[in-house]
């Protein structure tokens, strides 16, 4: 299929590389023109941006016209975990880059073309040497014999999810005052999984050796009954990796599927238009991809190190449905206020995150595991989460336009199941920006943005970890 040859070039121009979302997974704006409008973005043109913020909105721009847009993002999050009596844990993870673009053309009532952004992400890279691999290879001794502290597992933590949309808009003109549009999105991405547990909460999850129940999640299946007859008396650590590496044009577990969304805009006054907007759910195939789960065992006196190939599955991750309504007022020729709320139903997609792991390819005495399977759960419990934003464009000069605005949101994680690797806590967005006008046909926005720090412990870990993030949008336009 064509889209997917393009969804194929793009990932190969580092599309798929990961968004470190802020609202939630989601970007906190689309776009330099509404990301310097504190996101605000469903009540007025602004650019081919408007096939993932509201496609009504591109039939705003004049008949018979068509707009390029070429963009770049940078993302920069800093985020650190600290847990008492250890040293912090910065995340390595500071700087994730992001192309965008969009073609619109409007014939008559008509508005159509194609667009591609980075839908959003998150991830951390803690490496193999922080206090998450140290404390959490410590040893549970459930036989209370051999085994021991194992020190430091040398095990990387890191997560690296990214999602990409390439979108085809239909945008109609019923009246000279009220527009509808819609669009068909393909999708593609994936996650990067190096995830270290001690050997304490991995018996939690498994119920090995007897181990009370975890507050973080569960694992079963015949893979846990299997291990019980190699003798084991203790697991010191374990690792779930799957990884394509640092950093990477794509990520080891891959998914691809569908999605859409539709519309409107009205002109309820001279000076005020009327949005909304809703985002139906995706239909995103499970991820998959190879790679192992790695132990440190016991077995009798000897700890030795076990490794366990096979097929990881992440079960029926999806993106939540989303909808909003929004106003623009133009209050002169030089000022325009804009005034969006979105509410994002994380709590329908994220109550669970379910891995299935296949074993197989192993030999010798691992060669028993084929064809055993692992069923581990993660809970989640998100929070649905309400975004209010507030934004204006002041036109200094016929080519200069000042934006400012802001983005407020509640942390949809809640505090007992947040993990380190995912910290997706921001809430509060400072945004500015600037749009030049080169020539008539021709433009050049830039947006920025700073969301202060914010902090959460997990009580279940001992783990606090605190997350502040600047981001920035650059943008071409060319019209003819």
């Amino acid at each position: 299929m064509k889209l997917k040859k393009m969804a194929a070039l793009l990932s190969i121009a580092g599309i798929t590389s990961p968004a470190f979302a802020t609202n939630g997974m989601n970007m906190e704006g689309y776009g330099p023109v509404a990301a310097g409008m504190g996101g605000a973005s469903f009540a007025y043109d602004n650019g081919s941006a408007g096939l993932i913020n509201n496609p009504a909105t591109l039939g705003l721009m004049t008949a018979g016209s068509s707009r390029l847009d070429v963009a770049v993002g940078g993302l920069h999050p800093n985020v650190t975990s600290k847990m008492s009596g250890m040293s912090d844990a910065d995340s390595g993870g500071t700087a994730y880059y992001m192309p965008a673009m969009g073609y619109v053309r409007k014939d008559g009532a008509f508005t159509y073309g194609a667009g591609l952004m980075a839908q959003g992400g998150m991830g951390t890279e803690y490496g193999s040497s922080s206090f998450l691999s140290n404390y959490q290879s410590a040893g549970y001794l459930l036989s209370g014999g051999a085994g021991g502290s194992q020190g430091a597992s040398g095990a990387a933590n890191r997560s690296e999810l990214g999602l990409g949309r390439v979108m085809i808009p239909l945008a109609y003109d019923i009246s000279d005052t009220f527009r509808i549009g819609g669009t068909l999105d393909y999708l593609w991405g994936g996650l990067d999984l190096q995830m270290v547990m001690s050997g304490a909460m991995f018996a939690q999850f498994t119920g090995f050796g007897g181990a009370s129940a975890s507050p973080l999640g569960k694992a079963s299946g015949s893979m846990v009954t299997a291990m019980g007859g190699f003798g084991l008396s203790d697991v010191n650590w374990a690792q779930f990796d799957f990884n394509a590496g640092k950093n990477g044009m794509t990520q080891q577990l891959k998914t691809t599927g569908w999605a859409g969304n539709i519309g409107f805009v009205w002109k309820a006054a001279p000076n005020v238009s009327v949005g909304g907007v809703y985002h139906a759910k995706t239909k995103l195939s499970d991820m998959e991809g190879d790679g192992a789960i790695n132990m440190s065992v016991v077995m009798g006196t000897t700890t030795m190190p076990m490794s366990v190939s096979g097929k990881l599955k992440i079960v029926n991750f999806q993106w939540p449905e989303t909808y909003g309504l929004g106003v623009a007022y133009q209050v002169n020729d030089s000022l325009m206020l804009a005034a969006d709320y979105k509410r994002i139903n994380w709590s329908k997609v994220m109550k669970d995150f379910h891995m299935q792991f296949n074993a197989s390819g192993n030999s010798g005495m691992l060669a028993g595991m084929n064809g055993t399977v692992m069923d581990a759960t993660l809970y989640q419990n998100w929070d649905d989460q309400d975004v209010f934003m507030f934004g204006g464009t002041y036109k200094l000069t016929e080519a200069v336009a000042l934006r400012a605005g802001i983005n407020i949101a509640n942390n949809p994680i809640p505090a007992q199941f947040m993990n380190p690797l995912f910290p997706a806590i921001e809430k509060n967005h400072y945004m500015t920006g600037v749009g030049y006008a080169i020539s008539k046909a021709s433009s050049v926005d830039f947006s920025f943005t700073y969301a202060p720090e914010v902090s959460v412990t997990n009580p279940n870990m001992g783990v606090t970890t605190t997350h502040s993030q600047t981001n920035w949008q650059l943008m071409y336009s060319q019209r003819f």
